[in-house]
């Protein structure tokens, strides 16, 4: 049974989907990865929780949060962020944005400097020009969407989940993720990817200039997101820390113990 309970609210006009954890230590924002929900975090919630007050949500327009269309890319989703922030009364909180949570998050750090206590990000795109592996590669550069509207709903989310090494996802959580792709949810999302190539050039400009402290986590075996993004990151960053962890790209389910001891150590030193 997890421990995980989601709800809603409405932020902005939107209804997020969010979950939180009960107490009083300092708060962390997680952000859902893709094609995931916050139940990405199902197999690190007890761990977390004990280092600080969660509050996990799936973004605008993933898992089971309302899509909008000016909301798809990483430059916008940045701004969100700080609105997610305020809706709660969050001050200064940790952000854990794995996945495309790495640009979302870095945008708002670069945009709001003091905003944020720290940022755990990775296993997201960042590279100028892109370096990513299958089948990302193909979702942001394929010129035609059509193969991918001919998909059923939930046949991208059981590809994905069926890559995950060393972990089986419980039936509550698969569940979970399946049931977040309903019509042509996913041929949408694609539109936040699919930003990257312009919008990555952009962040590329404003690395240098960030001062939030930066863990970034990175599977070794990454095929989807390759190491090379993270190392990118770390070399540009003023602030920041790279592990490289045994997993591939799922790292935060494949190698969930490690995962949170990264994140943990890195908040007690932050």
């Amino acid at each position: 049974m997890s421990d995980i309970h989601p709800r809603f609210r409405t932020i902005d006009g939107l209804s997020i989907r969010y979950a939180v954890s009960a107490n009083s230590k300092p708060a962390a924002l997680l952000l859902s990865p893709w094609p995931e929900s916050l139940y990405a975090y199902d197999p690190t919630w007890t761990r977390l929780a004990e280092h600080a007050s969660l509050i996990a949500v799936d973004l605008p327009g993933f898992g089971h949060s309302d899509l909008r269309e000016d909301l798809l890319s990483p430059q916008a989703m940045g701004d969100f962020l700080v609105r997610i922030a305020d809706a709660f009364d969050l001050d200064q909180p940790h952000v854990v944005g794995p996945d495309i949570g790495t640009s979302a998050a870095l945008f708002a750090a670069a945009k709001a400097p003091e905003r944020f206590r720290s940022i755990v990000i990775g296993s997201g795109g960042a590279v100028s020009p892109t370096e990513l592996g299958t089948p990302l590669h193909e979702w942001v550069h394929d010129e035609d969407l059509s193969p991918y509207r001919a998909l059923g709903p939930k046949d991208v989310v059981n590809v994905a989940m069926d890559a995950i090494q060393g972990y089986e996802l419980p039936d509550v959580v698969r569940q979970d993720y399946l049931a977040g792709y309903q019509g042509q949810r996913f041929v949408e999302q694609m539109a936040y990817v699919r930003a990257y190539p312009a919008e990555l050039r952009e962040l590329s400009k404003l690395l240098p200039g960030i001062t939030t402290p930066v863990q970034l986590i990175n599977g070794k075996n990454d095929t989807v997101v390759p190491v090379s993004n993270a190392e990118y990151l770390h070399e540009r960053l003023p602030n920041s820390r790279l592990d490289v962890v045994d997993a591939a790209h799922f790292v935060w389910e494949e190698n969930a113990d490690e995962y949170a001891r990264i994140v943990t150590n890195w908040w007690q030193q932050h």
